[in-house]
């Protein structure tokens, strides 16, 4: 054979296999190869929407927390004023206790005191006239002796 020959027919076979890969298998390998590139794409495009997304979660989870501080704050300041309101009603209203039981007291003593007046009264009224009794050495029966211990308390 003849090299000449051999290397235009090896030329032709090589041209015509690249022109059939290029006109069949081409096209599906360069399909191929923009199929994944538009994936890595999207799948890019979808990480960074993520990291977006991330980012504002997090921003608004940080200011839900603010926000349930601030009212947890609150709520522990209304709970501290009104247990301070409780304490207060509660000394006021032991005070008003202390004070009513001070006046039953006074009352009470007062009360006796003029029950203890007033047997001191007979008494001294008794011991008078018996004293009186044996100094005019007669004897006074007993309404006599009532009417005169009643004289002598009332005018003590």
């Amino acid at each position: 054979m003849l090299p000449n020959l051999t290397l235009v027919i090896q030329g032709i076979a090589f041209f015509a296999v690249a022109w059939m890969v290029m006109k069949f298998g081409w096209p599906h390998i360069i399909g191929a190869i923009e199929e994944r590139q538009q994936k890595i794409a999207e799948g890019l495009a979808a990480a960074e929407n993520a990291r977006k997304d991330l980012a504002q979660a997090q921003d608004k989870a940080g200011e839900e927390l603010k926000a349930a501080r601030v009212k947890a704050n609150e709520i522990i300041d209304q709970a501290n004023a009104r247990a301070a309101q409780l304490v207060e009603a509660a000394k006021l209203e032991a005070i008003a206790e202390g004070n009513r039981q001070k006046a039953q007291a006074e009352a009470e003593i007062e009360a006796t005191a003029n029950r203890a007046r007033e047997d001191l009264r007979k008494q001294v009224s008794a011991l008078a006239v018996s004293g009186a009794e044996k100094l005019l050495r007669r004897e006074i029966n007993a309404a006599d002796h009532r009417a005169l211990i009643d004289e002598l308390a009332t005018q003590l």
